[in-house]
C-alpha cells in the first residue's frame, strides 16, 4: 500500500514539470527557427551585396578590356573619354560600397525603414541622379537633330514620371558625385559624337543593361472598381435562368431584363482592353461582357472558389497520362436500332486516332429478354460471346481492326415503352481510373430512373447526345398530352443535371438545356462503297437501278407506318400502277399488314434486312414518311447509296435537303409529285464533298467540335479563354462560382432522392426490381450482389 501511495505521488508531481518541460521545448525550439530564418535572410541579403559587387567589377573590367582591344582610337568601339570616366569613377564606386557596409549607416537605415522594412539595395538615388543629370546636360547642350534615342539616354532607359522613389536616403555626397561624373561624360561623348565622328559605344549599353538587372521597378497595382447593384442584380438574373426556366420564364425574356439592367452601366460593363480591341472571346456563346466583368473584380480581391454543396472543382486534375472515354448507350446489337449502331462506330473512329481509349459500355439483357429483342431467336449464353459479334460485325463494315473495349451493364426490356432501362447504378461499371470523358447516348433514357452517383461529380466532361423525340411518340398514347408534360420537365431536369453539353441531332428533338443541333452521325462506309460503284456504273453508261420503290423500317406505327398508309390511301387513284416493297420486322407487324390490305394497297411485305443487302441495290427510290424521326439513319444509308429518297418537309430531314437527290414534299399532292419525278429520272452521282460529309470521318469531326471534347483533350489549343485586360490575365473557368452549377446540383441531388423510393418509380412507369441489378445479372455478368456492393451503412 505505501508503495502504490508513493508511485501515485511521484506521477502527480510529475505532471506539472512534465507540461512546463514540455513548453519550454515548444519555445526553445520556436527560438531556434526564428534564428535560423533571420540567419538565412541575412545570408541572401550578403549574396545581393556580392551580386552588385560583381556586377560593378564586371561592369569596369569590361571597360578595361575594350580599352586595350583596339589600336587607333578612330575605329575603337570604346572613346578614351569612356576610359577616363571609368578610371575617374572606379574610387567612387568603392567609397559607396565602403559608406553602405558601415554598421552606423546599417543600424541608420534599419531605424528609418522600421518593422516594415524589407532589406535591399535601393538604387533608385543612382536613378534620379541619372536622370536629373541629364535633363540638366541636355538644357545646357540644346543640341537639334541628333537621334532621339542617343538625346534621351538613361531618361529613356528609367523612364518618366516615377519620381519620389530615393528620396527616403537623401542626397548624400557619393550621389552628388556620381550625378556630376555621368553628367561630364554625357556632355563629353556627345561632344566626340559631334565633332569627333566617335560613335556611342557597347559601354553605355553595358551599363544600362548592368543596371536594369539590379534596379527593377515594381508593377503598380491595378485597381478594379467595385461591382455595384445593377451588376449584381444582373448577374443574379443570369445565373438564375436554369430555375427561372424551371417556373417558365423564358431565356430571351431573362437575357432582355439582363440587357435592361447593364444599360445604364454600359461604359463600366466594358473592360478597358474591349475598347483598345486586345480582348478576345471567352465563350461565343456566352454575354461576356458581364463575365469579364465579374471575373476581374473576383481576380483583382484573389478570391478563388473552390467549389460549393453541389460540386466537387477539384475532382480528377488532369494529368499527363492518356485520356479515356467512355460512351454508354441503351441498346446494343443485334438489336439493329439508332442507339446500338450509331454508338458503336462512334467508339470505332474516336479510337482510330489512338489519342484516346475508348471503352463502350452497353447493356446486358437475360436470356427472356434476349428473346423478346433480337432479331431471328437470335441469343448469347454470355458477354464473351455477345462482344465477339459485335467485334465481327463491326470490322466486316468499318475495313480496320478497331482498338477499344467493351463492357456490359445490366439492363431490363420494357415492353410498354420497347426500350431497355438500366438496372441499377450505370455509372459504376466504369472504374474511377477510366473516369475522364462520358459519352452518354439518349441521357435522358439513361437517367429516367438513375440511382447512382452523378455522372458530372465522377467525370470531368459529359456529353449527352438526343437520338430520340420521346415527346411525339408519347403523345401518341392514351392521355399522351398529359404523359408529354411530365415527360418534357423530366427530360429538362436530368439533362441539366448529369451533363456539360448536350447534342441534338436534328430541331426535331426537344428543346434541351445546354444543348446545340448538329448531326453527328455518319454512313456505314459500305454504303458509301456502293454509291461510288453506282456512280461508276453511271458513268459508263449502264444501268445502276432496275428496281422501283421501297421502305425499309421497324414495323410499329410511329416509325413512318401510319403516315405511309394514309398517304397512299388517299391518293390510290393518283398512284396507279404504284406498287412498294416494305422491308421490316416489329410489335405491330400483324396490324399494319391486316390494315394495308383492308384498304387494298398495292405494297408488298418482306421481312427485314440489313439495308446493306445485295437485294435492296437495285432499288431506286427510297420512301420515307416518317415524322417521328430526330435523324433517318436509312435516308442516309440510301443517299450514300446514289438513290433517290422521296421525304418529309420535317425537322429531322433538315440536314439532307442540300443533297439534291433528297426530294422533299409539305402535302401530300406534293407527295405524289415527288414520287412519279423520283421514278421517271435518274438519281445525281454523288460528289466528293457529298460523300465526305455522310462519313464518319466528317461526323467524328463535327462531334468533336460542337461537343467541345476536342477543347477537352487538347486544352494547350484552347487559346480563347483568356482576355488581355490591363495587364490581367483574366480566366471564365472555375474561378467564379456559378449559380447555374448549384442549381443543377440541387436538381440531381432532388432526382437521386425521388428515385431511390420503389413506390415513386413504380408510379412513373420504372420496371419493378430495377433500383438494383438481380441475381441472375450477377451470374452473368459475375457481380457482387448489391447488398455487399453498396452496403446500406457505406455512405
Amino acid at each position: 500500500m505505501e508503495t502504490t501511495s508513493t508511485s501515485t505521488r511521484t506521477n502527480s508531481n510529475n505532471t506539472p514539470f512534465s507540461l512546463i518541460s514540455r513548453g519550454w521545448k515548444e519555445v526553445r525550439d520556436s527560438a531556434d527557427a526564428d534564428l535560423q530564418l533571420m540567419r538565412s535572410r541575412a545570408k541572401s541579403f550578403k549574396n545581393l551585396a556580392n551580386s552588385f559587387d560583381r556586377e560593378i567589377e564586371n561592369f569596369f573590367n569590361s571597360a578595361s578590356i575594350a580599352s586595350f582591344s583596339v589600336s587607333s582610337p578612330l575605329k575603337s568601339s570604346t572613346s578614351p573619354t569612356e576610359v577616363d570616366f571609368v578610371k575617374k569613377l572606379r574610387p567612387k564606386f568603392s567609397e559607396i560600397r565602403r559608406v553602405y557596409s558601415a554598421p552606423e549607416i546599417s543600424k541608420k537605415v534599419l531605424e528609418k525603414w522600421g518593422p516594415r522594412a524589407k532589406l535591399g539595395i535601393d538604387l533608385s538615388a543612382i536613378k534620379n541622379a541619372i536622370v536629373a543629370g541629364e535633363e540638366e546636360g541636355e538644357e545646357r547642350r540644346g543640341v537639334v537633330g541628333l537621334d532621339r534615342r542617343r538625346r534621351l539616354g538613361f531618361r529613356e532607359f528609367w523612364g518618366e514620371g516615377k519620381e519620389g522613389r530615393g528620396e527616403q536616403f537623401g542626397e548624400w555626397k557619393p550621389i552628388r558625385v556620381l550625378k556630376r561624373r555621368l553628367r561630364e561624360f554625357e556632355k563629353k561623348s556627345e561632344f566626340g559624337e559631334i565633332f569627333g565622328g566617335f560613335k556611342n559605344s557597347e559601354f553605355v549599353e553595358k551599363l544600362k543593361s548592368s543596371l536594369k538587372a539590379i534596379y527593377k521597378e515594381p508593377q503598380e497595382s491595378k485597381e478594379v472598381p467595385p461591382l455595384d447593384v445593377p451588376e449584381l442584380l444582373a448577374y443574379l438574373v443570369r445565373q438564375s435562368e436554369p430555375f427561372l426556366d424551371q417556373l417558365g420564364v423564358r431565356k430571351d425574356v431573362c437575357d432582355k431584363i439582363v440587357e435592361s439592367l447593364c444599360s445604364s452601366r454600359k461604359n463600366q460593363l466594358l473592360l478597358p482592353s474591349l475598347s483598345s480591341g486586345e480582348s478576345t472571346l471567352l465563350d461565343e456563346n456566352a454575354n461576356d461582357e458581364l463575365d469579364l466583368r465579374i471575373a476581374s473584380v473576383l481576380q483583382s480581391t484573389g478570391h478563388c472558389y473552390d467549389g460549393g454543396f453541389w460540386t466537387d472543382l477539384s475532382k480528377h486534375p488532369p494529368s499527363d497520362r492518356k485520356r479515356h472515354v467512355a460512351i454508354v448507350t441503351t441498346a446494343s446489337l443485334p438489336w439493329m436500332t439508332g442507339t446500338a449502331v450509331n454508338p458503336l462506330f462512334r467508339a470505332a473512329y474516336l479510337a482510330k486516332s489512338e489519342k484516346q481509349n475508348v471503352t463502350l459500355l452497353v447493356p446486358w439483357l437475360g436470356k427472356s429478354d434476349q428473346e423478346l429483342v433480337y432479331p431471328n431467336n437470335l441469343t448469347f449464353t454470355s458477354p464473351e460471346e455477345q462482344e465477339n459479334y459485335i467485334r465481327n460485325w463491326l470490322e466486316e463494315r468499318i475495313g480496320f481492326k478497331a482498338d477499344f473495349k467493351i463492357s456490359f451493364y445490366p439492363g431490363k426490356f420494357a415492353k410498354e415503352r420497347r426500350s431497355i432501362i438500366p438496372a441499377g447504378d450505370t455509372s459504376q461499371f466504369i472504374p474511377s481510373k477510366d473516369a475522364d470523358i462520358a459519352i452518354l447516348e439518349e441521357p435522358e433514357h439513361l437517367n429516367w430512373y438513375h440511382h447512382g452517383k452523378r455522372w458530372t461529380t465522377k467525370f470531368n466532361h459529359v456529353v449527352g447526345v438526343v437520338h430520340t423525340n420521346y415527346l411525339e411518340y408519347i403523345k401518341r398514347e392514351k392521355n399522351g398530352a398529359l404523359q408529354a408534360f411530365f415527360v418534357k420537365h423530366i427530360n429538362n431536369l436530368v439533362t441539366r443535371a448529369y451533363c456539360h453539353k448536350v447534342l441534338r441531332l436534328s430541331a426535331a428533338t426537344q428543346d434541351l438545356p445546354k444543348s446545340v443541333i448538329c448531326n453527328v452521325h455518319g454512313v456505314n462506309p459500305k454504303f458509301l462503297k456502293i454509291g461510288e460503284k453506282v456512280a461508276a456504273e453511271s458513268e459508263l453508261g449502264q444501268q445502276a437501278f432496275s428496281k422501283g420503290a421501297y421502305f425499309l423500317g421497324k414495323m410499329v406505327w410511329a416509325k413512318g407506318y401510319k403516315e405511309l398508309i394514309d398517304l397512299l390511301a388517299k391518293h390510290k387513284n393518283d398512284l396507279d400502277g404504284f406498287n412498294l416493297d416494305v422491308f421490316g420486322n416489329g410489335e405491330d407487324a400483324n396490324e399494319v399488314q391486316t390494315t394495308a390490305k383492308r384498304l387494298d394497297l398495292n405494297l408488298n411485305f418482306l421481312k427485314g434486312r440489313d439495308h446493306a443487302d445485295d437485294s435492296l441495290h437495285g432499288y431506286k427510290v427510297f420512301i420515307n414518311p416518317s415524322l417521328s424521326d430526330v435523324l433517318c439513319t436509312a435516308t442516309a444509308e440510301a443517299l450514300a447509296m446514289g438513290k433517290f429518297v422521296v421525304c418529309a418537309d420535317h425537322p429531322s430531314n433538315e440536314y439532307f435537303r442540300s443533297f439534291p437527290n433528297c426530294l422533299t414534299y409539305k402535302t401530300s399532292e406534293d407527295f405524289v409529285a415527288r414520287v412519279k419525278e423520283a421514278l421517271a429520272n435518274e438519281p445525281h452521282p454523288l460528289t466528293p464533298e457529298q460523300i465526305y460529309n455522310l462519313s464518319w470521318e466528317a461526323a467524328t469531326q463535327r462531334f468533336m467540335q460542337y461537343s467541345e471534347l476536342d477543347r477537352v483533350l487538347h486544352p494547350e489549343k484552347d487559346d480563347v479563354k483568356l482576355s488581355k485586360t490591363n495587364g490581367w490575365s483574366i480566366t471564365k473557368a472555375v474561378s467564379t462560382p456559378n449559380m447555374s452549377g448549384m442549381v443543377d446540383g440541387g436538381l440531381a441531388f432532388a432526382h437521386y432522392c425521388l428515385t431511390g423510393n420503389e413506390l415513386l418509380r413504380l408510379c412513373t412507369g420504372a420496371i419493378p426490381g430495377t433500383r438494383d441489378y438481380d441475381k441472375q445479372h450477377c451470374k452473368d455478368l459475375h457481380l457482387l450482389p448489391p447488398q455487399v456492393e453498396n452496403p446500406i451503412y457505406g455512405w
